[in-house]
């Protein structure tokens, strides 16, 4: 089965266009309220480039991080006829492919990982740097003290 690089190239610079312009979008033609400060990190386009999953991480010094995705979302959503007439015109393509927007938190879920390892790391050096007592020799030391 011949391999189809051609293809895929095509894909990645089709969703890397859509990242972009989705991006351009955002900062500065969305005017909804519900959208808070986000960006765009990563477009995954459908094998028939029918639909794409548009990933927007929400800025971090949000207050309710949570609400903020849910509201971002709603607004990312409700606009999305809008992007996709105005990707239309931009790219002058045909068809463009059926959106959808979903909250990104891996960069949450990393930092979190981050932070645990983090303080794994301090207890071992901790632990190693304290002197450690053998249990066997606290047991022997206590009754040679009872004889």
């Amino acid at each position: 089965m011949p391999e189809h690089r051609a293809r895929k190239h095509h894909q990645d610079r089709v969703a890397e266009t859509l990242r972009e312009e989705i991006s351009i979008m955002i900062e500065g033609e969305l005017s909804d309220p519900r959208i808070d400060f986000c960006y765009v990190t990563e477009v995954v386009l459908n094998p028939g480039g029918r639909s794409a999953r548009v990933y927007v991480a929400i800025d971090n010094s949000v207050k309710d991080i949570e609400k903020a995705e849910i509201n971002t979302i709603a607004g990312l959503e409700a606009a999305k006829g809008f992007i996709r007439f105005e990707i239309k015109e931009r790219m002058g393509v045909r068809h463009v492919p059926e959106l959808s927007f979903l909250a990104d938190r891996s960069g949450r879920f990393q930092a979190r990982i981050d932070e645990l390892m983090t303080r794994s790391r301090k207890r071992r050096k901790a632990q190693a740097e304290s002197p450690v007592t053998d249990p066997g020799s606290a047991a022997s030391a206590a009754k040679a003290g009872a004889e």
